[in-house]
């Protein structure tokens, strides 16, 4: 499998930038993990969004599922339909985008996506969310979406070869009740996971992101910064 960040801003897209979105892709098949603000157009520099096998949303944030909203229009001039797997609970964004361009299914109910195994995890967050593990000969890419607390994804992120986890806040600006990682508790899970490599991302723009990078490494010195556009192969 291989991974294309297509964006990885939190909150907000920084300028020409794209909130979170990663493309993934073994062979003929290709699943978008989230698409937040400014990753359609980026998303469209690469493919053509109709040929995606399936779109998991990790949670109904609009910097996770707003470019959804544009993505229907582009399927309803081209009269095309797209799977997308989300969380079924109530939500705003989640109403609006209910039409015949989509098919939204409930994420928790996702097996298989091609050759892909897909399995979901709930995480604490502000509303419901998970976290994504896609396995294929024997690798895996998991992506925590977002989340505030990592004990609780050791086991499902065991031996992943690659991880790319919610790294938002520096120690000294969390809280408890924040709804987000800071970049050592992302280091944190990378190291007792034991997983092959750590990805840093949701940083908010104009966030201290030498810091923040400096943090996590003081965990785990191989941890990396997630960067729009780069490649990661897991072989």
């Amino acid at each position: 499998m291989d991974l294309r960040v297509i964006g990885c801003d939190g909150s907000y897209p920084s300028a020409n930038g794209a909130c979170s979105g990663y493309l993934v892709q073994h062979e003929d098949n290709t699943i978008l993990l989230d698409c937040g603000s400014g990753v359609l157009s980026k998303l469209m520099a690469l493919t053509d969004p109709a040929k995606l096998k399936a779109i998991i949303i990790t949670h109904w944030h609009h910097d996770h599922a707003s470019d959804l909203l544009v993505l229907q229009y582009y399927l309803l001039i081209h009269q095309k339909t797209l799977i997308i797997y989300a969380p079924l609970d109530d939500n705003p964004l989640k109403d609006i985008c209910i039409s015949k361009e989509f098919d939204i299914r409930d994420v928790r109910e996702i097996q298989d996506i091609g050759p892909i195994k897909v399995e979901v995890l709930p995480v604490a967050h502000s509303l419901p969310a998970y976290a994504i593990k896609l396995s294929c000969k024997g690798k895996s890419i998991i992506y925590t979406g977002d989340t505030n607390r990592w004990e609780n994804l050791v086991s499902f992120c065991r031996d992943t070869n690659l991880l790319i986890c919610d790294a938002t806040f520096l120690n000294e600006q969390w809280r408890d009740d924040l709804p987000h990682l800071t970049a050592q508790q992302a280091a944190y899970l990378g190291k007792q996971s034991e997983a092959k490599q750590l990805l840093l991302t949701h940083c908010q723009p104009g966030s201290d992101s030498k810091s923040l990078l400096a943090q996590a490494r003081e965990i785990l010195p191989s941890c990396l910064a997630a960067k729009a556009g780069e490649w990661y192969s897991v072989q």
